[in-house]
């Protein structure tokens, strides 16, 4: 039996919630963007009108502003997108329970075995559609085929508000003269190696040499080639279905940039503490940790390297993406964003094999603080205790007090936790 795959996107997801929530914005030109305080947040998403003026996910506010005059701007409220997403899936789950979210406002739904209840796949996107417009006041643009890539390309083909169906019989007809970044799987920068050879549709990837893209892309290339030819098969997974979880990250666009490594090494201590807090919820152990460093410039790296031995500790995690930063950072421009990233995770469970050299001793005094500190802070607050770490000892006094205070928590007690990076200290 021919599969029958849905994909459903939420239009302009964020700005229709807010148009529902507040119904006198609806027809007028909105965005939501991160820092409204200033013009130099970004957009995360726009309303019809403001896309129709050339506004543009991405775009700094004054930009934004500048295509249209009249754009009103809005800070996100995530927790009402989580609850009409919500709200979005429990309709969905009317007709199946094989429900794949792909983010928050897009999923792909398995209704093969649901046509014998509710008609044709074709009827059951439209009946989909209208019930969360009725129900909810969102719109919705539905794909529908024989696969996952195949029904997200037509859930992109039409907006808003529209079913489009891809058959396997007229699939080449319908997608292969679409540009090849139009297709799951290929980012901007697969695009531009595609067109360093000449492949520029979904119809060129199709064409192509398998063995030629798999020596380009590796294993991606066969990909790719199977998806242009509709042999992509992957399952739609069911609702309760959670993937394992292989990396647990925390990252931050800062306020103000960072201009040596002290301010560094405090956001990365920061993000350090929050992983930390993430794999002690998850029991999950760090085997190595990557960080993501974007500079003033806009350009982006990565590095990562092993830890010499798994940990859920917070400074260590925090020292080793210190080394990683210091090795590999010149300092030609100031430091915009910061991501801190736990890989290769493990169950604390198995048996880990000693390195030599490695104090253990010094391992479990830092586990001891780090999970005293969780508690104090589960127990009075977060942000009751802090860990201030510094990589010298010049810094003045003054300077220190500032930064101390900047993360008291109001109405609560205060306890900041002083310590030197290169130090080993007594508990």
């Amino acid at each position: 039996m021919e599969r029958a795959i849905l994909h459903c996107d939420l239009n302009n997801f964020y700005a229709s919630v807010e148009t529902v929530v507040s119904p006198e914005l609806r027809g007028k030109a909105i965005a939501i963007c991160g820092r409204t305080e200033d013009r130099h947040g970004i957009v995360l998403a726009k309303s019809e009108a403001a896309k129709k003026s050339g506004v543009k996910t991405g775009d700094v506010i004054w930009q934004a502003k500048g295509k249209c005059p009249e754009l009103l701007v809005f800070p996100p409220r995530f927790s009402e997108y989580i609850k009409y997403s919500r709200a979005v899936k429990s309709i969905y789950g009317r007709y199946t329970d094989m429900i794949e979210p792909f983010g928050i406002d897009e999923c792909w739904l398995d209704v093969s075995g649901s046509t014998r209840l509710f008609g044709s796949p074709d009827t059951i996107a439209d009946d989909v559609r209208e019930a969360v417009k009725k129900e909810l006041g969102l719109t919705i643009s539905v794909g529908v085929s024989f696969n996952k890539v195949f029904a997200k390309l037509g859930s992109d083909m039409k907006k808003p508000d529209a079913v489009t169906v891809i058959r396997r019989e007229n699939f080449r007809d319908m997608i292969w003269q679409l540009p090849a970044e139009d297709m799951l799987w290929v980012g901007r920068s697969t695009s531009k190696v595609l067109k360093k050879y000449g492949i520029i549709t979904i119809g060129d990837i199709a064409k192509s040499d398998p063995a030629f893209l798999k020596t380009t892309f590796g294993k991606n290339g066969v990909v790719l080639w199977r998806c242009a030819n509709g042999l992509e098969n992957s399952p739609v997974c069911n609702m309760g279905y959670r993937p394992p979880v292989k990396s647990v990250g925390r990252g931050v666009t800062c306020v103000d940039d960072l201009r040596d490594n002290d301010e560094v090494w405090r956001v990365l201590l920061s993000l350090s503490h929050a992983v930390s807090k993430h794999l002690r919820e998850d029991g999950l152990l760090a085997g190595g940790v990557q960080i993501g460093i974007k500079n003033t410039a806009l350009f982006t790296s990565q590095s990562q390297s092993k830890l010499i031995y798994p940990t859920q500790n917070s400074r260590e995690i925090a020292l080793k993406a210190f080394s990683l930063f210091k090795q590999t950072y010149k300092w030609q421009t100031p430091v915009r964003a910061v991501t801190v990233r736990a890989i290769e995770l493990l169950n604390p469970d198995k048996p880990q094999q000693l390195s030599l050299g490695f104090d253990m001793t010094r391992h479990e005094k830092l586990e001891r603080l780090d999970k005293a500190m969780l508690r104090i802070n589960e127990k009075y607050g977060k942000g009751t205790v802090v860990a201030v770490c510094y990589t010298h000892l010049t810094l003045p006094m003054s300077d220190l007090v500032r930064h101390l205070l900047r993360f008291r928590p109001p109405g609560r007690p205060f306890i900041p936790l002083i310590f030197h990076s290169a130090i080993s200290f007594p508990l």
